[in-house]
């Protein structure tokens, strides 16, 4: 008995594993689930989107629908017809006039281009108007799924596994990194091979950073709503591809070609040193809500893939967005576990940041943080191996989780950004949480098992202003986004520094300089893992925007022709990224434990008044304290390198000034060790050298306002650590 012949291509049972079009160098494997369905249709296209034919699935295993063509090859482009009731009211949305997007599609061609017949119902109606059917074809519209080649020379490729403590994470977009950089080709600007550039990948290095965190890469959609307001979505918190790296950002446009040059720019970054994670959004898709568009998940099988309300006609909304992924159907969280391996086990990536991860934790309404997702993860033996970064909050209910996320995980700090904002906007009784936010907050963390780098601490991220903004506005001025300023959040914990906005006043101009490098040094001194955003350490500005997720343009864009001020903010945030990798006292593994060292007669960490003493209880509950000193003593006996050997660091001494008037800071003596301590880091004189200035235990040194310094005191006894020795 032969194959069914459609068209040019035999068609044969195939096998409902894996999901997705599977290449196995003969043919094709496609399996689509779909818990509802009463039919599937598999449809062929060529490059310039003409169909080539329609076939019928008619095997299916355990809801699975699938098919095996022998003579399908990479390249070749496709996408689901899905038949099925509909009846909005109780979750049922299939329409076969609808072409889906494969949801395990490793590569997608093409974008959404918008018109009425990519929803399911007639966009023209009153309330109800999505109990109805439409019947105009959507393909013309439609972008296609792609079957790609696997095969990829890795030759040596290893992750480098760099330890938490020593990481350094450097936030970027891959567009607005490298879309101006003047010496990468025009062609390649915006690109996966962009930021595999070597000019990319030297910056990178001597700024210090150990991983690049990448804003979303899974394929995503332009939001209607943007793109008739000639926008678009900048920031790709839109997915509809968990497989697919997106196609814009390659610069070979060839259908699938996208995958190859994806795993050449992790492999580079790699061969550098450089890890690379990756900003996912698996608590919702671009389908939105019951007035979505339907792309793929709605038209597969609405009621397994969204968590829906109301008899099922509308959905659950804990993102913002119009939708939540239904984590409590096993494939919905199968499709999510195996988007994460495939990411790592064909794509090399080193970890993720979860987008609003809250979402993922909701069980039934409540945040579980030993919900199924995070037991799968536990579990896992790849992904219990990368780096897994939490946002801990969602919209909804109970849904600012920080400190709750269980071991394994690291978390964005909220409370370490608003800490830092409000010391240094020079706000009262902020003493008592910035001592714990300096040393790794373990008010969060420590109760649960969890150490000093599940902090991911930052300043400033892509949602909200940048370093340079935060210094400059008062206010957010979003007016380009086209929301008449609602858009955004008006809380900010910014400060203007006298004047709102540009000022060719030079002393208002050099008290930002300066509370920028506040801010950076402060960043990169606080024990945990420090998170830079990109152009933050060269003054990038977005004009008082503070939700550019539209500005899909040189507002976001990070600028390269840098005035003197900007050169200067670099060169600075270099050399204290560089010092604190020099220093394993700052990247602790293990807390503080405020008490003396054995045989030492000296704390780990201790707190200082300006007249040199310790401070005592009254003087954190001062409302008006904006000046502390911190101690951390370099032999401290926890700290080991990798073979678990004693490293000994220098004695470091950080002193903060907040207020707007100096103080004189009576520098503390070392029993038993060398008194003299020499000026590595101060604010007000970036110029000054490390070193060149000594100065002796006792004598006063002048903090001036608005500034930290550091100093360092090198005990006799001490054997420096080689730098990233522990």
């Amino acid at each position: 008995m032969t194959a069914p012949l459609v068209g040019r291509f035999r068609v044969l049972p195939g096998t409902p594993y894996p999901l997705g079009a599977t290449w196995d160098g003969s043919g094709v494997n496609f399996a689509l689930f779909s818990e509802g369905a009463e039919g599937v249709e598999l449809c062929l296209y060529a490059p310039d989107g003409s169909e080539l034919a329609r076939i019928t699935m008619r095997e299916q295993t355990d809801f699975v629908w699938h098919c095996y063509l022998p003579e399908a090859r990479p390249g070749m482009l496709y996408g689901y017809r899905v038949r099925g009731p509909y009846d909005p009211a109780n979750g049922l949305r299939f329409n076969p006039n609808k072409l889906l997007i494969d949801p395990y599609a490793k590569a997608i061609s093409g974008v959404v281009e918008w018109s009425e017949a990519m929803f399911g119902y007639p966009i023209e109606g009153g309330e109800d108007r999505d109990l109805e059917f439409d019947d105009e074809d959507s393909a013309p519209g439609m972008p296609k799924s792609v079957v790609v080649e696997p095969a990829f020379s890795w030759a040596d490729d290893r992750p480098p596994k760099t330890p938490w403590h020593r990481t350094v994470i450097y936030e970027a977009h891959v567009r607005g990194l490298t879309m101006l950089h003047p010496e990468i080709p025009p062609e390649l600007r915006g690109t996966y091979s962009a930021v595999a550039d070597h000019r990319m990948v030297r910056y990178l290095k001597d700024l210090g950073v150990t991983a690049i965190e990448l804003m979303p890469v899974h394929h995503f959609v332009h939001d209607k709503h943007l793109v008739d307001r000639g926008l678009r979505n900048y920031w790709g918190y839109n997915s509809i591809g968990y497989l697919a790296p997106d196609g814009r950002y390659a610069s070979d446009r060839r259908p699938g070609r996208v995958v190859d040059e994806f795993k050449t720019m992790v492999k580079t970054l790699h061969r550098a040193g450089i890890e690379v994670i990756l900003d996912v959004v698996y608590n919702h898709t671009a389908e939105g809500n019951h007035l979505g568009p339907t792309l793929a998940f709605r038209g597969a099988d609405n009621r397994s893939y969204y968590r829906l309300v109301d008899e099922g006609r509308f959905y659950m909304d804990y993102t913002g967005t119009g939708n939540t992924l239904n984590m409590l159907h096993p494939r919905v969280i199968q499709l999510i576990m195996d988007s994460l391996r495939y990411w790592v086990q064909d794509m090399h990536v080193d970890g993720f940041r979860f987008d609003l991860a809250a979402t993922l934790a909701r069980e039934l309404h409540a945040v579980d943080r030993l919900s199924a997702f995070f037991d799968i993860i536990h579990q896992d033996p790849v992904l219990s191996q990368v780096k897994l970064i939490a946002e801990p909050w969602d919209i909804g209910e109970g849904g600012y989780q920080v400190g709750n996320f269980p071991v394994l995980w690291a978390e964005w700090n909220g409370k370490y950004r608003d800490t830092i904002r409000r010391y240094w906007k020079g706000d009262e009784g902020t003493v008592a949480e910035l001592g714990y936010r300096l040393t790794g907050s373990s008010d969060l963390y420590a109760t649960n098992g969890r150490h000093p780098y599940a902090s991911i601490n930052f300043v400033t991220a892509h949602d909200g202003f940048t370093l340079r903004d935060l210094v400059s506005y008062n206010d957010k001025h979003n007016e380009a986004n086209g929301e008449e300023n609602r858009d955004g959040s008006d809380d900010n914990l910014s400060w203007n520094c006298g004047v709102e906005g540009e000022t060719d006043d030079p002393e208002v101009n050099a008290l930002r300089a300066r509370q920028q490098r506040n801010f950076i040094t402060t960043l990169m001194l606080s024990q945990g893992t420090p998170m830079l955003l990109h152009g933050d350490e060269s003054g990038r500005t977005q004009p008082g925007n503070n939700n550019v997720y539209c500005q899909y343009n040189a507002i976001s864009w990070q600028q390269w022709d840098l005035g003197e001020g900007q050169q200067e903010l670099l060169e600075w945030t270099r050399r204290v990224v560089a010092f604190r990798h020099r220093h394993p006292v700052l990247r602790r593994r293990n807390y503080f434990r405020g008490r003396p060292i054995r045989g030492e007669g000296i704390k780990d960490i201790s707190w200082l008044r300006p007249d040199g003493t310790e401070m005592e209880e009254g003087d954190w509950q001062d409302p008006e304290r904006r000046t502390l000193g911190m101690w951390l003593a370099g032999s401290a006996a926890d700290l080991t390198d990798d073979e678990g050997m004693p490293v000994r660091d220098d004695n470091i001494l950080i002193l903060l000034n907040a207020h707007h008037e100096g103080c004189e800071f009576v520098l503390p003596a070392a029993a038993g060790r060398r008194q003299r301590w020499s000026l590595a880091l101060d604010t007000v004189h970036p110029e000054a050298e490390e070193g060149a200035t000594n100065l002796v235990a006792g004598e006063r040194f002048v903090l001036e306002p608005r500034s930290m310094a550091v100093l360092v005191n090198t005990p006799d006894r001490a054997r420096r650590g080689a730098p990233g020795g522990a």
